[in-house]
Formats: structure tokens, sequence, C-alpha cells
């Protein structure tokens, strides 16, 4: 099996990015779009994450950092291409970036019903945490 290998995501990927999301992440977020994407990349250029084998999108996974906290995001693998260490990669790259930061403790936006998802965050020494809830409120339409 070939090398993998993560890098950030530039704007010439976003379209890639946005497609592979339809197949590979489980759910849709309201800034599931072009725009959306584009802004977090021109913010932080650094926080869209991908995993590649042989110049092929395998993963992603969104590492934004507020100055105060982690929060992980769109931790995908492409379906076919799980229980590779893809994820693992993905969560290592992220992580190593918090801490570079000075990061104390990362958070993950993991949907409820997906169980798949859930035994991966278990795996990778991730756990829910019961004591909050998420709050929502949308800014728009």
């Amino acid at each position: 099996m070939s090398e993998l290998r993560t890098r950030a995501a530039g704007p010439e990927d976003l379209d890639d990015v946005l497609a592979f999301w339809k197949s590979a992440a489980e759910g849709t977020s309201i800034s599931d779009d072009r725009e959306g994407v584009e802004r977090l990349v021109a913010r932080d250029p650094e926080a869209l994450i991908l995993a590649e084998r042989e110049g092929e999108l395998v993963g992603t996974v969104i590492a934004g950092f507020d100055g105060w906290r982690c929060h992980l995001y769109r931790l995908a693998v492409r379906p076919d291409r799980r229980r590779q260490g893809i994820a693992t990669a993905l969560l290592t790259a992220a992580e190593d970036r918090f801490v570079r930061f000075g990061g104390r403790r990362a958070d993950a936006m993991v949907l409820q019903r997906n169980a798949t998802a859930h035994h991966a965050w278990d795996a990778a020494g991730y756990a829910p945490e019961e004591r909050w809830r998420r709050w929502v409120k949308p800014l728009t339409g």
C-alpha cells in the first residue's frame, strides 16, 4: 500500500472536498458550500487537513483553533478506505497542530446517530461529554 500523506487544503482543493463530503461524510452542515469552505481556508489556511494516497483524496478533518479551544469537524474517510489508519493520521495531524498552538483539549462534533463514528472516536481516545449540550441558533435564513 502506498504512503499516506496529510496536508493543508488550498483553494484549488475545495470543489474536490465538497464532492468528497457528499460521499464520505455523515450528515450535512449549513457551511457545506463553496463560500463556507473558502471562508474557512481564507481565515485559517491550515485548518482543513486532507489525507491523500497516490494523489487521491481519501480523508479530511477540520482542526479549528479559536485561540482558546480546539475543535474538530468533518472527520471523513472514504468508505472503501476505512480501517486503514487514515482517520488516525488525520487526528494526529490535527492534534499536533493544536499542541503547537498551546491547546489543552480537543473536542469533536459527532452526530449522535453515527454509531460508526462513535467507534472511531472512541478508538482514538475521545469520549462523549455528557455534562454539556450544544445550543445552536442559525444566523441566516
